[in-house]
């Protein structure tokens, strides 16, 4: 018996690709992002989705993972986020666009190209506008547009930016500041190497919140998997974990469940111990009753502490026997909701699901 299946509904994550698309101009091009295992869903399943439905663009956090996906056989532009001189090698290889942050990594790139004997080669400039994480300062443009200009080794592909709030409406204001300060040093990096590249930083909230900074590209992630407040009455449901129950155990009042004796029980109670525990992802916050799962759409509390295989459930008075499924988050039970039990985002219930969970792929 399988323990734990994510079922990946690669129909309704093309809905929801859909549905952003809508909020886009004819001409402005598609990046979905598809790091960390496409955000727990499987890369190589949802990158074959994606390039069939005309995205012109994915998106890796590392060069290991722009290279499982060139394996694959992915044929779509890859941009990498988190560049290392380690990686040229491969980077170039395996026909990957890099993300430049630094002036440390611009010269060794540039550098390494030269001794290569290559010319034009794609680069994003990553440009620092209030994120505070990866990127040139705007005071550093004016050296950074004099290193590109002398470059015969570099292409400027693209220029990009992060948005640091841009779901939230009190932060608008703040928005507005870091495409203005963006667009200034795009515009500066245009003039200096004398053509046009890609502009993009737009992510999944402001792909509808600030349509009007889509510029020529934007990133969509988290709201391709279904997760975005702004939108959830549109998007669907994309992922399903379901696992099974392993046994049934009657508890008498006054016994207890689990490591530490953490949890009393206060009344005779059927419990379920179910084949899924933090090893998978089951974040260990949500023990002693924090958080339920769903046993023949019955809610069922959790029991005790969150074992790393297991995790044990209230099944009293619910019709239930061993092997039966049990939705740990779905249509039914939101991953947002597991996300505030476990006072976290949906980014991190998805992406910290185990590889050792089973992937299925449904409506292909």
């Amino acid at each position: 018996m399988q323990q734990s299946v994510l079922e990946v509904d690669l129909g309704a994550m093309r809905h929801n690709l859909d549905v952003y698309r809508e909020f886009l101009s004819p001409e402005t091009a598609l990046m979905c992002m598809v790091k960390a295992f496409s955000y727990g869903s499987g890369s190589v399943e949802v990158s074959n989705m994606l390039e069939a439905a005309g995205v012109q663009y994915l998106g890796v956090a590392y060069c290991s993972e722009g290279i499982t996906l060139r394996k694959a056989g992915i044929r779509l532009r890859i941009m990498v986020m988190v560049t290392e001189v380690s990686t040229f090698d491969d980077m170039v290889a395996h026909c990957l666009e890099p993300e430049i942050y630094s002036f440390k990594i611009l010269k060794a790139f540039n550098t390494y190209l030269k001794q290569k004997k290559i010319a034009d080669y794609p680069v994003h400039i990553k440009i620092e506008t209030g994120m505070n994480r990866l990127g040139f300062e705007p005071a550093e443009v004016d050296e950074l547009c004099s290193i590109l200009k002398q470059s015969t080794a570099i292409k400027v592909q693209a220029a990009m930016s992060h948005l640091a709030a841009s779901g939230m409406p009190s932060e608008d204001a703040f928005t507005l500041q870091q495409s203005t300060l963006f667009s200034k040093a795009a515009n500066q990096v245009e003039a200096a190497v004398g053509y046009k590249f890609i502009r993009h930083i737009n992510n999944t909230f402001a792909i509808h919140r600030h349509p009007t900074l889509q510029m020529n590209m934007v990133r969509l992630g988290i709201g391709m998997y279904g997760a975005d407040s702004g939108l959830q009455n549109r998007l669907k449901n994309v992922s399903t974990l379901k696992t099974t129950i392993a046994q049934i155990r009657n508890i008498k009042k006054g016994e207890t469940v689990g490591y530490s004796r953490s949890q009393v029980a206060n009344e005779d109670m059927t419990m379920a111990v179910v084949r899924i525990g933090y090893a998978d992802g089951y974040p260990r916050l949500l023990s002693n009753g924090k958080g339920y799962m769903l046993v023949n759409g019955e809610k069922a509390p959790v029991l005790g502490n969150v074992c790393m295989d297991m995790t044990m459930i209230n099944i009293t008075g619910i019709d239930a026997k061993e092997d039966d499924e049990v939705i740990v988050f779905g249509k039914e039970l939101p991953a947002s909701l597991l996300a505030g039990w476990a006072e976290t985002i949906e980014y991190e219930i998805f992406t910290n699901i185990s590889q050792r969970v089973k992937r299925e792929y449904v409506n292909l």
